[in-house]
């Protein structure tokens, strides 16, 4: 099956995968760990460096657990940052999701977080989704909604900043508002038994605004989102000095807070 030639609006600049490594299945897949028991099987699907995936591990055990992801490098961070762990139900490999290569009804439990809003053909990559999960099987997936994130003080260039990246993702084919299309891309692709929850990241504390502002501080200047703003002309090198520095300042608001709203799917084969 032939890949679409979908371009991360992210890319994997440290600042991007800084985000990814706080991840865990504690903050940002309590909505399917209930459903985990020992032996099942479960391919994590977009498993960037790997830390949900390696809680995956722990509550499956011994069933085995597969982390793909198109990025070599990524799966490179993945083995490295898990090596020590002592998980020998736990592996990772590059895979594309479109055309996965692994055998239909391989799994138990097929998850993705933060993915589909990323991919031009979500739906087709649900479908294969479907085909590696067993019969009676459980798809995870949970994704962010752009337009619904909340943010004290107001701010005019964050807001500008917003409005910049929905214009990117939509040149990359993509869905900035992947959460409310969730629900929609997972119907179209088969499947008919949901369960629909939603759960917020909520960065308040000066720690967590520190953590949340300076990593986006950073991958608005650095990261493959700032080279691709400039080559679509979508912004200036000045624009995004000043939105990363409106980060910094949001960072020293004492009642500053940010809200990243999230859509959760469970659904069965």
């Amino acid at each position: 099956m032939a890949t679409p030639a979908d371009r991360y609006t992210h890319g994997h600049h440290e600042s991007v995968l800084r985000s990814h490594q706080w991840r865990t299945a504690d903050n940002s897949a309590a909505y399917l760990t209930g459903h985990l028991r020992n032996g099942m099987s479960l391919l994590d699907v977009g498993c960037g460096p790997g830390t949900i995936t390696a809680d995956f591990a722990r509550l499956t055990a011994p069933g085995p657990v597969v982390g793909i992801d198109l990025a070599p490098a990524v799966i490179d961070v993945a083995r490295r940052e898990t090596a020590e762990l002592g998980l020998t139900n736990l592996r990772f490999a590059t895979d594309d999701v479109y055309g996965l290569s692994l055998e239909e009804g391989s799994f138990d439990v097929v998850h993705a977080h933060q993915v589909l809003q990323h991919l031009s053909d979500p739906v087709g990559a649900l479908a294969q989704m479907r085909r590696v999960l067993r019969d009676g099987g459980l798809l995870a997936v949970r994704d962010a909604d752009y337009g619904g994130f909340i943010w004290y003080p107001k701010s005019s260039v964050l807001e500008r900043w917003m409005a910049i990246y929905h214009e990117l993702t939509t040149i990359n084919r993509a869905e900035a508002d992947g959460g409310r299309h969730l629900v929609a891309w997972v119907h179209a692709a088969g499947f008919d038994d949901l369960v629909v929850t939603s759960s917020n990241w909520i960065y308040h504390r000066y720690d967590e605004r520190r953590w949340w502002g300076q990593l986006w501080a950073d991958r608005v200047l650095q990261s493959s989102f700032a080279e691709q703003c400039l080559e679509n002309g979508l912004a200036t090198h000045d624009e995004l000095e000043a939105i990363s520095e409106a980060f910094m300042n949001w960072i020293e608001q004492e009642d500053g807070v940010f809200i990243v709203p999230s859509v959760e799917v469970l659904a069965r084969k």
